[in-house]
């Protein structure tokens, strides 16, 4: 019996028990499936999986060419799981860190024989796009490219979404660092017709000698490149990166860990969403120029004790579209100076505002100045911070968390309001200032429809390890019907609240959702 090019990545015996497991009944249930349906099936699986199907029939042995996309992802040959992107996405590169160099070694040799076993093979199939992750580890990268490089000639691939992963974490030596951004450069420099291919570029560990470098690699030369992740990538400790891309079709970029003094984005005419995740100076972190499609803004860091803040306004001056702006502050000092009209301008089509990571002992009232700021906000979403296991070392040795210094506004016309939601996460309704929030909030916003208490997460696995779990001051969320009614009637008391409010009031715990 003649194996399709998939079989070839199976030894014979696990072709007989892939063959001994489906009975013929199941066999007909599958026949009966359409292409559409098997193909369907088969994009959600990883290659190891899909390969173990073309042993099933012959009508499976063709069936991975006709998906649109191929997946090549050294995590499925791991012998330890991956956490999914974009879910643990700031988690990735502590996974790769922890890899053994044998695991690593052992996983590219056998994507390197899958990617052979597939690639090599003539076929007239529909995969237009290939998703590549791989380590340039040993000699690997001289049997993966001329691979990629043939079929990006030959039309078989026209778009390449490429992960060059990283043995190393945040901890990497900036030698290190520099030593594998020359192996990176190196790569793209022997197989040159991959940039034009990429259209999804995610790299890790990298300092770029010269910051025209990184700019003609990655906007220059990558001419459908439309996301870009950077984890603890940098021109350099306290360099300022400067992207002036007019032609560049970049729609999304993302740093987290960054050494980057600043990122000036002068042009970047596309760019619809821009994420960064930790920077190490006290300086604002970013600037803008012409981002007219810039729509959604996330930045999230917990800042040092001594932090001076910095103007949001003027970060924002130059990105006047946003809709969508999303701020964590990782239970520390906030890293933003008081304001509120001055935001007006930046915030002018701003639809839906996120302020996460509040230290669970910080005053809430302060938030209501970005409400004032943008009366245009349909959704505002809090999220109250408690992790026994995040102390930073100021903290242990006696200092204070910095209580926000921004005044409460007065109490003026909000008509103009078109606040319909508000989300409250990890809620408690001991904290007086929880209560005292919402209450403020549901007195303010004529047009509101919906608050949501929602209960803290389950604690995370390092909080449950210290036998620390969170436990808010002054008490936890409220599970009974019973409390949660009790407290629906005070957030609704007339007496308390300047103005009626119609509002729905759902109490979401981990095991259920109850609306008042």
């Amino acid at each position: 019996m003649a194996y399709s090019v998939p079989t070839l990545l199976l030894s014979s015996m696990e072709q007989n028990n892939v063959r001994h497991r489906c009975k013929p009944q199941e066999e007909d249930r599958l026949g009966a499936l359409t292409d559409d349906i098997l193909l369907s099936i088969l994009g959600s699986v990883d290659l190891a999986t899909a390969a173990r199907t073309s042993a099933l029939s012959t009508r499976w042995r063709s069936l991975p060419w006709l998906l649109p996309e191929l997946n090549l992802h050294v995590r499925d040959f791991l012998p330890v799981p991956c956490p999914d992107y974009p879910v643990a996405a700031a988690l990735r590169i502590f996974f790769y860190s922890k890899i053994p160099a044998q695991h690593i070694n052992q996983a590219m040799a056998s994507l390197t024989r899958a990617a052979r076993s597939f690639l090599r093979t003539k076929h007239s199939g529909t995969v237009t796009k290939m998703s590549l992750e791989i380590y340039l580890v040993g000699n690997y990268s001289h049997d993966i490219g001329p691979l990629v490089r043939d079929v990006i000639d030959n039309g078989t691939v026209r778009e390449l979404d490429l992960t060059i992963a990283d043995d190393k974490d945040f901890r990497c030596k900036h030698a290190d660092m520099l030593q594998k951004a020359r192996v990176v450069d190196g790569f793209f420099s022997t197989y040159p017709n991959v940039l034009p291919c990429l259209t999804r570029l995610h790299l890790y560990n990298l300092r770029f000698a010269e910051g025209d470098m990184l700019h003609r690699t990655l906007f220059d030369c990558c001419k459908q490149l439309q996301h870009l992740s950077l984890d603890h990538c940098d021109t350099g400790d306290g360099s300022v990166w400067q992207i002036d891309a007019p032609s560049s079709g970049l729609r999304v970029l993302e740093l987290r860990y960054s050494y980057l003094k600043r990122l000036e984005v002068r042009c970047l005419p596309k760019l619809e969403l821009l994420r960064w995740e930790v920077w190490l100076h006290n300086e604002t972190p970013l600037h803008f120029g012409s981002v007219p499609c810039l729509k959604e803004l996330f930045l999230l860091c917990g800042a040092d004790i001594d932090h001076p803040g910095f103007s949001l306004s003027q970060l924002l001056d130059g990105a006047t579209d946003i809709h969508t702006l999303t701020l964590n502050f990782q239970g520390e000092k906030l890293w933003i100076q008081p304001e509120s009209r001055q935001l007006r301008a930046a915030f002018s089509k701003l639809r839906k505002l996120s302020i996460y990571g509040i230290y669970v002992e910080f005053d809430l009232l302060w938030t209501i100045n970005l409400l004032e700021a943008a009366p245009t906000v349909e959704v505002f979403e809090v999220e109250a911070f408690e992790h026994p296991c995040s102390v930073p070392f100021w903290a242990r040795v006696g200092l204070q968390r910095v209580q926000p210094s921004w005044k409460t506004p007065g109490f003026t016309s909000c008509s103009k309001w078109q606040l319909r939601e508000l989300h409250f996460g990890s809620f408690s309704p001991l904290v007086g200032h929880h209560m005292l929030f919402v209450r403020e909030v549901m007195g303010r916003a004529p047009k509101l429809e919906t608050v949501l208490l929602m209960e803290n997460e389950e604690p995370c696995k390092k909080c449950k390890a210290m036998g620390a779990l969170p436990t808010p001051v002054g008490g936890m969320f409220p599970r009974s019907k019973d409390e949660q009614e009790a407290i629906a009637k005070q957030l609704r008391d007339k007496r308390i609240v300047s103005s009626s409010s119609a509002a729905k009031i759902v109490f979401k715990s981990i095991a259920s959702t109850v609306v008042f």
